[in-house]
């Protein structure tokens, strides 16, 4: 397999001689609003450009959509992406409102769909934790499994909880990728994984191979990837965790 980062949690996957897109946030440096109630109040959106061109991007067998939320799943995703491209989302609500986006190939994940012999599993997650959940609103994760491909588990936006233990225990993914960040706002707590969260993962997987995304790239962000490369010294994990820049790969 190789995952590439583009940006925040935008990443397009090789696997299996297929190609998917995950939470395709396309847009231009700085056309959205900052998210309120959140640092940096007075940046916009993503905070940095596409590192390759959004034609590129886009070009792809199928595109997974684990939430609705800007960063995930903006305008300029529903403009450039094809309209019959298929198109995976959590549950019928979201399929309700992408439908309503003009895409006429979308599929509910399920815990046993198949694309192209790939089995993709939709996972728990929670975005936060306590009462910022009624706000941040439901969210998945995906596991990819395929016979001639290591076992690879999406997180998504989610922090560290017992159904994370859960999917790490149930499927022995041997490569993680985690939605890091820290992003918060102002009052409420982590919104995805703190580096404190991402060591739990490394604790409940070490030999699994971890990559942090959604880092730096909109307003409410917490935590670097210079202070999480270090921490991640300081704990012993370094040779596991991979702290991409946008626009790298890695090939597993």
């Amino acid at each position: 397999m190789n995952i590439q980062l583009i940006r925040n949690a935008t990443l397009v996957i090789e696997y299996a001689g297929r190609k998917l897109l995950v939470d395709p946030f396309l847009a231009e440096q700085g056309v959205y609003p900052p998210f309120p109630n959140s640092l940096r109040q007075d940046q916009m959106n993503p905070l940095v450009g596409l590192p390759v061109a959004a034609e590129d991007i886009i070009d792809v067998d199928a595109v997974i959509v684990t939430h609705l939320h800007l960063d995930h799943y903006d305008e300029a995703a529903k403009q450039l992406l094809p309209k019959d491209i298929k198109m995976f989302v959590q549950n019928e609500e979201d399929a309700a409102v992408v439908g309503q986006d003009g895409f006429t190939n979308v599929e509910v994940l399920q815990e046993d769909t198949v694309f192209e012999d790939i089995q993709l599993i939709k996972t728990k997650g929670e975005h936060g934790r306590g009462e910022i959940l009624k706000m941040a609103g439901n969210v998945c994760g995906v596991v990819f499994k395929h016979p001639s491909e290591k076992t690879l588990y999406v997180a998504g936006d989610t922090v560290w909880y017992a159904a994370v233990q859960e999917v790490i225990d149930t499927h022995q993914p041997e490569v993680i990728v985690v939605n890091g960040g820290d992003n918060q706002f102002l009052q409420g707590g982590s919104l995805v994984m703190s580096k404190e969260d991402i060591y739990e993962v490394y604790q409940a997987a070490p030999q699994a191979q971890i990559i942090s995304v959604h880092m730096e790239a909109v307003n409410h962000w917490t935590l670097s990837r210079a202070e999480l490369k270090r921490y991640a010294g300081e704990k012993g994990m370094s040779d596991h965790l991979h702290i991409p820049q946008d626009g790298e790969s890695y090939t597993f």
